[in-house]
Order: C-alpha cells, then structure tokens, then sequence
C-alpha cells in the first residue's frame, strides 16, 4: 500500500497520526492490499517502531496527493479522542521526528511537523486532542541527553551482516 518512486521527493513534512487502536492492528491493516492505506512508520504504548514504508517511497496516509509526496506519516497507537498516550510513546516518536527532520532538512516547527487533522482536505481528527503538542514539540526539538539514542539511517546491500555491541574481532 504504498506507491514505490525513483526521485527525491523532496520531504517537507512529517504527520503524526493516531491508530484508533493498537500498533499490531495497524500493521496487520497496512499488510492488507485492500486497506489502500499505509503509513511510514507505527509507534507502539511502549515506543517500539516498526517501518511499513521506506522513506524514499509514498504512503498512503494523508489523503491528500501532494501531502503523501512530500511527507513521512508516523502512527501512533491509540485514539484520538481517549487520553492513552505513554511517555515512551511520545519518546520514541519525538526522536524519529528529530531524525527525520535533521535527515531530510525539514523544519522542526508546527507548519512542518503537522497533526492529520490540519492537512488541506483533511477529514480525519487524529492525533486529537488528548496530544500534547508543547511537549511533543518540546522532545523533537531537544538533543538527546545520551548520544548512544542518536538515531543514524544506515542502508545495507548485503546478504549477511555482522552486528556488534561494541569493539571486538568476534
């Protein structure tokens, strides 16, 4: 559910968005072709994050074209009118906002970090208003007190990887 591209897409923005349930729903519902819907990433209650759709390709979660193009969508688990956001969930999220951000050059400010409900055309309320955006905002914006959370895109063309925790020929 998303549509593959071969071009810049030039990111402007991200769009945080709201389940209206679980994160393991709206990844079964992303896997399913007939939803016709995806998003770029889904952050679970406990700030786990699963990728749907790499960044370089469109999703389908905007509902509107130009949006989709230029934009990363990340879901949240949750509602948008009940109150269940956790502090992991805002953590986690916050960060791979920071990163996107400072990977593709976008803004760190409300016209470019967006809630679905404010995209032209929108007919969605998410992330509601349970979401709190001074903090949110607040996250994205501050480096992390310990670097080893610093997030760092890595694309690996390989058939087997060697993964390590830290110094060693092992």
């Amino acid at each position: 559910n998303y549509t593959p591209v071969s071009y810049n897409r030039g990111i402007q923005y991200v769009v945080i968005h709201t389940v209206e349930g679980s994160a393991a729903g709206a990844i079964s519902w992303f896997k399913n072709s007939s939803s016709n819907v995806s998003a770029h990433y889904v952050v679970d209650y406990s700030g786990a994050i699963t990728q749907m759709v790499q960044d370089k390709d469109i999703g389908w979660h905007a509902g509107n074209w130009d949006y989709n193009v230029h934009s990363i969508g990340i879901e949240h688990a949750g509602y948008a009118y009940k109150n269940y956001w956790t502090t992991a969930e805002y953590q986690q999220s916050a960060a791979l906002t920071r990163w996107i951000c400072l990977t593709y050059g976008v803004p760190m400010d409300r016209e470019h970090i967006l809630g679905h409900v404010e995209v032209p055309g929108a007919t969605h309320t998410d992330p509601g208003p349970y979401f709190d955006w001074n903090y949110y905002m607040s996250l994205v914006k501050n480096e992390p007190s310990d670097p080893s959370t610093s997030y760092k895109a890595m694309e690996v063309t390989t058939t087997e990887l060697n993964v390590r925790t830290g110094p060693s020929t092992s």
